[in-house]
Order: structure tokens, then C-alpha cells, then sequence
């Protein structure tokens, strides 16, 4: 690419309702989405605003852990007005698994159709793969530290 120029980041476009992509939601954090390749009875996408590459981008911070939590939100909601009998299921993928590089929370109204597509949405353990949003809230969740009584 001429000057060394990176391609704009489609969801970034998306986030600005800079394309014809319809919007479920959007607020000042975030907007959410249907994925345009579904791999379940309802697939959607919510993603931050803000450009945040992946989830090895995110720390153990408040503003982190208040966001994820404010797109686990988001795509509860959604579901349960789009899909109220479903079970549900929310992650995120993880380098080098994830399609673009722009953080997105994958929210499932299961099953997955067809089935077979739950492979992509598999923990790899230490390799990556797919994490639960629940664990993701648990590894940058502040620990509140209460020193002993010595």
C-alpha cells in the first residue's frame, strides 16, 4: 500500500455509522450489530466506539472492566428481546483467532447453525482461541487488596 497507510478499520466505519450496517444499538461506548456471517440462530456483534485492537489490549483497569461489562450488557439485552427462549453465550476471540482487529463481543442466541460452527468459538487453553466474556471480565477485574491485621 502507498505510504505505508494501514486499510481503515471497517468496524471503526461501523462505529460511525459510516457504512449501510444496521445499527441495534449505539450509545456514546458502544454499538452493536448483526454478524454478517451468522453462526447461530442469533449472532450479534457489539463493539467499543473506541478503537481497541484485541483483548490483549485490555488491562486491569476500571475503564476496561466498565466497558466489557457495558457490551456483555448490551448483547444480554438485545438477545433476550430478540431471543427470550435461547440459551445464550458470549466471548471474544483471541490473537491470532480473531478476524479483525477491532475488540467485538460474539453474542449467541444458540443453537449454532450449522452445528459444526461451535468450533470456532473453542478455548485453545494457553494458544488463544475463543474466551468466554465472563472469564475476560475476570482477568482485568481490579483485585481489591485488604492487607493483613498483623
Amino acid at each position: 500500500m502507498a505510504g505505508g497507510a494501514s486499510p481503515p478499520c471497517i468496524f471503526c466505519q461501523i462505529a460511525r455509522a459510516s457504512t449501510s450496517t444496521t445499527l441495534l444499538h449505539s450509545d456514546e461506548r458502544v454499538v452493536a450489530f448483526p454478524d454478517i456471517n451468522p453462526s447461530a440462530f442469533r449472532h450479534y456483534l457489539v463493539i467499543p466506539v473506541e478503537h481497541i485492537p484485541t483483548v490483549k489490549d485490555l488491562q486491569r483497569r476500571t475503564e476496561d472492566f466498565t466497558l466489557v461489562s457495558h457490551m456483555i450488557d448490551v448483547g444480554q439485552s438485545l438477545l433476550r428481546r430478540d431471543a427470550p427462549q435461547s440459551q445464550y453465550r458470549f466471548g471474544f476471540h483471541q490473537p491470532p483467532f480473531n478476524s479483525v482487529d477491532h475488540l467485538h463481543l460474539h453474542c449467541f442466541a444458540l443453537p449454532f447453525i450449522p452445528r459444526w460452527k461451535h468450533v470456532k468459538y473453542l478455548s485453545l487453553g494457553p494458544l488463544g482461541g475463543f474466551i468466554e466474556a465472563e472469564k475476560l471480565l475476570e482477568r482485568i477485574k481490579l483485585s481489591t487488596f485488604i492487607p493483613s491485621k498483623v
